[in-house]
């Protein structure tokens, strides 16, 4: 049989790629099958991607597909705080900032790489052991299917931070909770969701405890898990505690220890559902209902692309290198719109000086 990898034999770097098993209904290993994990390895910078890690993961999808043995394709990240932070924005600030062309260029590697996950011949399942916000979110959510970490937290950032979620947010979110909540969610980038809010409206599969305390799983003690409205009626499972009961989830979260083993065992179970089907039967099922994504995706990720690209040279220039040096990680948005309403402009660096925020302290 025929290699159709685009580079075969190639060395992952800052992808892990691993075979890791697949089990039967009975919870047994099946020989000659697994499932091929796909992780982000970059754990110290809450698993974003550079430049570089986007061409592995183009790859590794890739390789997915042509796996002969590979029932599924899970997409992860290394520890338990973030399944992707999103792009990193070190590189954006130091590489990219100003740099229109070369920008452009980058984001036609990260259309690629969302393109390979909406395309991957393999069902793919997001393991989301934490944080899945920006980029992060937006590549998660190319994926079929999302399991996640009690503890992981979802959510877009870029109007704070200077950019537009055009890399899938503005695509995808709304197919999975409709046009209010992705039009709060993407434009304020007020607050993130946390996994129980996202299962309640609609991203996720399944979540999973991953919090021990005294040897038993717990849900995650620093949100509403317990109670479904509150005294106006409305829905608050999954909000943020705060007052009192924050304080007192917070120590218990201090004395706690984190176990994936659970939301291994769900991925596991799904990935064992897979497995009894017909394959083609399925992937030409989940193909087909991936044409709701691609048709949003294939229609605007061009112009999308375009507008990124000239942002580089003005709000994102100023985002990216507020967020990468000061103490906020947020310019002085009313002073923005104060000197943009009375005329200033971006040439010069001027305005772009006059609303960086305070250094870091050192």
């Amino acid at each position: 049989m025929y290699d159709h990898d685009l580079v075969p034999g190639f060395t992952f770097e800052r992808v892990r790629v691993e075979r890791r098993p697949v089990f039967d209904a009975k919870g047994a290993p099946v020989e000659g099958l697994h499932n091929l994990w796909i992780v982000l390895d970059n754990e110290a910078e809450l698993n974003s991607y550079t430049t570089d890690t986007i061409k592995e993961v183009i790859l590794a999808f890739r390789h997915a597909s042509n796996d002969r043995a590979a029932v599924g394709a899970v997409f992860t990240g290394a520890g338990h705080r973030a399944f992707c932070s999103g792009g990193n924005t070190r590189e954006y600030a130091t590489r990219y900032a100003g740099h229109s062309g070369e920008y452009r260029q980058y984001m036609r590697l990260f259309n690629d790489m969302v393109t390979s996950i909406l395309t991957c011949d393999k069902p793919v399942i997001c393991r989301v052991n934490g944080l899945r916000v920006g980029g992060g979110q937006e590549i998660g959510m190319a994926c079929d299917f999302s399991i996640a970490s009690d503890l992981a937290r979802f959510g877009q950032v870029g109007p704070r931070h200077g950019s537009a979620p055009d890399g899938g947010a503005t695509d995808f979110l709304h197919l999975y909770v409709g046009i209010e909540q992705a039009m709060l969610s993407c434009t304020t980038a007020a607050g993130l969701w946390s996994a129980h809010k996202a299962l309640r409206l609609g991203p996720l599969t399944e979540i999973a405890p991953v919090v021990k305390v005294d040897g038993a799983f717990v849900p995650n003690p620093l949100v509403e898990t317990g109670r479904w409205l509150d005294e106006r009626g409305q829905i608050v499972h999954g909000e943020p505690l705060t007052g009192d009961a924050l304080a007192a989830g917070k120590a218990t979260l201090a004395r706690a220890t984190i176990d994936l083993g659970e939301l291994d065992r769900a991925v596991d179970r799904l990935t064992t559902r897979l497995l009894m089907t017909f394959p083609e039967c399925s992937l030409k099922t989940i193909e087909s209902l991936r044409k709701k994504k691609l048709e949003h995706w294939d229609r605007n990720k061009e112009q999308s692309r375009a507008w990124l690209a000239l942002n580089m040279m003005t709000e994102a220039k100023a985002g990216f290198r507020a967020f990468e040096a000061g103490g906020s990680r947020e310019v002085d948005f009313v002073g923005l719109r104060q000197r943009l309403a009375a005329g200033a402009t971006w040439e010069g660096g001027d305005l772009e000086n006059a609303i960086m925020p305070a250094p870091r302290p050192r």
